[in-house]
C-alpha cells in the first residue's frame, strides 16, 4: 500500500520548535525528491521545503533560516525541523513528491502556533 503518514504536529508557543516526520511506505522511496507542504485555512497548499535526490535543499522565503528538511533513507522517512515558529506558520503540514506527479496526499499533521 502506497502511503505517506505525517506526524509530530501540535500546539506550540511562538518561538517554539517542532519536528515533523513523514513515514513513507509501499513503493514510495524518500530518496526521491521530496517536499514538505502546508495549507492554512482559506489558503492554497504551498511548498515550504524541498530536498532533491542529490540532497540539495531549498526553502520558501517565509521559512528560510528557521526550517530544515532532512531524510533518513534507511527509515524511509522525511523530517522537517521547525524552529522559531510564528503564528503564521499555523497550518496542516503534508509531505509529498517535489515532482508534478504526486502520490496520494496523507492526512497531514496540524501545527498551531499560538500563545
Amino acid at each position: 500500500q502506497v502511503q505517506l503518514v505525517e506526524s509530530g504536529g501540535g500546539l506550540v508557543q511562538p518561538g517554539g520548535s517542532l519536528r515533523l516526520s513523514c513515514a513513507a511506505s509501499g513503493s514510495i522511496r524518500v530518496s526521491n525528491a521530496m517536499g514538505w507542504y502546508r495549507q492554512a485555512p482559506g489558503k492554497q497548499r504551498e511548498l515550504v521545503a524541498g530536498i532533491t535526490r542529490g540532497g540539495n535543499t531549498n526553502y520558501a522565503d517565509s521559512v528560510k533560516g528557521r526550517f530544515t528538511i532532512s531524510r533518513d533513507n534507511a527509515k524511509n522517512t522525511v523530517y522537517l525541523q521547525m524552529n522559531s515558529l510564528k503564528p503564521e506558520d499555523t497550518a496542516v503540514y503534508y509531505c509529498n513528491a517535489l515532482a508534478t506527479a504526486k502520490w496520494d496526499w496523507g492526512q497531514g499533521t496540524q501545527v498551531t502556533v499560538s500563545s
